[in-house]
C-alpha cells in the first residue's frame, strides 16, 4: 500500500460563525441567536451537554457584536451597562447577586446578555427569590447531541486542521461506530493522525477499524 506523507503543520481552530457546522441538532440555537437583539428581556441562554458547540457559537456571536466576555469567577457588572455581554458556564457557579444585576441590565436599551450552561436555568440553584423568578422566565435555546450532519462536518474540520485528507469511505464508517460527540470526534481524529507504522499511514477505513477495535478490546479488558 502506498505511503502518504503529511505535513506536521496545524491550522489553528477558530471560533467563527463560518466554521460552525449547522444541522438539525443545533438549528434552534442558531435561529434564536440570530434573533438578537430582539431577545425577550434582552437575555438568551444556550443550553446543551458538553462539547456540542455552545462556546463556539457564543464566541462567534460575541466577536460579531463586540460583546464583553465576562469572567464567571468575578463578573464585572459595571462592564455590562449598555452593551452586549457573554457569560459562559453559568450553571458551574456564579455570584447570584452579579447574575441578578446582569439580567436586569440586559433589559435596558442597548444591552443584551448571552449565557451558556449545560442545564436549563430553571434548575440552577439560588436562594434569591427575585433571581429565581427571572431565571424561570429566561428564553432558552437548546443544542442537542450532534446529528450525522454536524458530526461529519466537525470530523472534516478536525481533519482539515491537521492537514489530513482521509479516504471518502472513512466518514460513513466512523459515523456508524464512533462516540457521538464533538469531543469524541476530535479524539478519534487525533488518534488517527498520531497512529504511525514507521511512516505516516493513509487515513483509511482499515486504519479507522483498527483504532475502534482497539477501543473495544481495551474496554473489555477494563471491564473484565
Amino acid at each position: 500500500m502506498a505511503r502518504q506523507l503529511r505535513l506536521g503543520l496545524r491550522r489553528p481552530a477558530a471560533h467563527t460563525r463560518d466554521s460552525f457546522v449547522q444541522g438539525a441538532s443545533n438549528a434552534q440555537a442558531v435561529t434564536a441567536l440570530d434573533a438578537w437583539p430582539r431577545w425577550p428581556g434582552g437575555t438568551l441562554v444556550l443550553v446543551g451537554p458538553e462539547g456540542v458547540g455552545k462556546t463556539h457559537l457564543a464566541r462567534a456571536w460575541a466577536a460579531s457584536v463586540k460583546a464583553a466576555v465576562l469572567d464567571r469567577g468575578a463578573p464585572d457588572v459595571a462592564a455590562a451597562q449598555g452593551r452586549a455581554v457573554l457569560l459562559e458556564d453559568v450553571d458551574q457557579g456564579v455570584d447570584p447577586e452579579a447574575l441578578f444585576h446582569l439580567i436586569n441590565l440586559a433589559a435596558h436599551d442597548g444591552a443584551s446578555l448571552l449565557l451558556t450552561a449545560r442545564k436549563a436555568p430553571s434548575t440552577w440553584p439560588t436562594d434569591l427569590p427575585d433571581l429565581r423568578s427571572r431565571l424561570n422566565a429566561l428564553m432558552v435555546a437548546e443544542i442537542e447531541a450532534p446529528d450525522d450532519t454536524v458530526l461529519c462536518g466537525v470530523l472534516k474540520t478536525f481533519f482539515r486542521e491537521r492537514n489530513i485528507r482521509p479516504h471518502d469511505d472513512v466518514y460513513p464508517y466512523l459515523l456508524r461506530r464512533m462516540e457521538r460527540s464533538v469531543p469524541g470526534a476530535r479524539e478519534i481524529v487525533r488518534r488517527l493522525d498520531e497512529t504511525e507504522d514507521g511512516e505516516t499511514r493513509p487515513v483509511s477505513r482499515v486504519l479507522a477499524r483498527q483504532i475502534l477495535e482497539a477501543d473495544i478490546e481495551n474496554l473489555d479488558l477494563f471491564e473484565g
